[in-house]
């Protein structure tokens, strides 16, 4: 994971970190959560596929720097088990204590919480480069090619074994058509063009397999 620790490292200083070791164990700490046993989708391998969009597309947002460290934080707390927008609150506000703990600017800080406080609804409002890059990134799962788009539903019925089958049904399904009923998956022209007909499809698939009674998507 040294590659990961470097790209949380040069985040950290790009956004004013103070250059000690400080941010290393920060780093190793988040990657720790990220490590939790109980995600399944939730994972490292999520982490850096955040990353990885970010950095492919960095030139479109404002700030590169704290949409990375947005990536870092928006799922460090996970808890399925959590109502609402728990999860997403209580990163937000650990992102703003580490950060603070490691001395990047009080306004920094606060635009990485609001970052990955937009994680929750992916509701991205008007010119908000970075915010539609983090959102973005976050959703590009969703137009993965049929099998990589089956074991990321497989995945997210794991980490709810312990809700019954029908309450996920419908649970899931109310998720799946909250993002339908958005007026665009994704914001930034390159990545819309590419991405929201394949996602749409996507979800649509998922949801008639859900609603219909069948096994859900990538699961038996």
């Amino acid at each position: 994971m040294t590659d990961l620790l470097d790209r949380w490292r040069t985040a950290a200083r790009d956004a004013g970190a103070r250059p000690d070791a400080n941010a290393t164990r920060a780093g190793e700490r988040l990657l720790t959560r990220w490590r939790e046993p109980h995600r399944q989708y939730h994972t490292v391998t999520h982490l850096t596929a955040v990353l990885d969009v970010v950095d492919r597309h960095a030139g479109l947002a404002d700030r590169a720097d704290l949409v990375r460290l947005a990536a870092w934080c928006h799922d460090a707390v996970y808890d399925p088990r959590a109502a609402g927008d728990a999860n997403e609150r209580d990163s937000a506000t650990l992102a703003e204590s580490v950060l603070d703990g490691l001395g990047v600017p009080a306004a920094a800080a606060a635009e990485v919480s609001r970052l990955v406080l937009l994680t929750a609804g992916h509701a991205v409002g008007p010119g908000d480069r970075d915010g539609a890059l983090l959102c973005d990134a976050d959703l590009a799962v969703l137009a993965a090619p049929k099998a990589g788009y089956d074991r990321y539903a497989a995945a997210i019925r794991r980490e709810y074994a312990h809700v019954p089958e029908q309450a996920f049904r419908v649970g899931r399904a109310a998720v799946l058509n909250g993002l339908l009923a958005l007026p665009a998956l994704f914001r930034l022209p390159p990545l819309a063009e590419r991405w929201e007909q394949p996602a749409r499809a996507n979800l649509r698939r998922e949801l008639a397999t859900l609603t219909a009674g069948e096994p859900p998507t990538g699961v038996g």
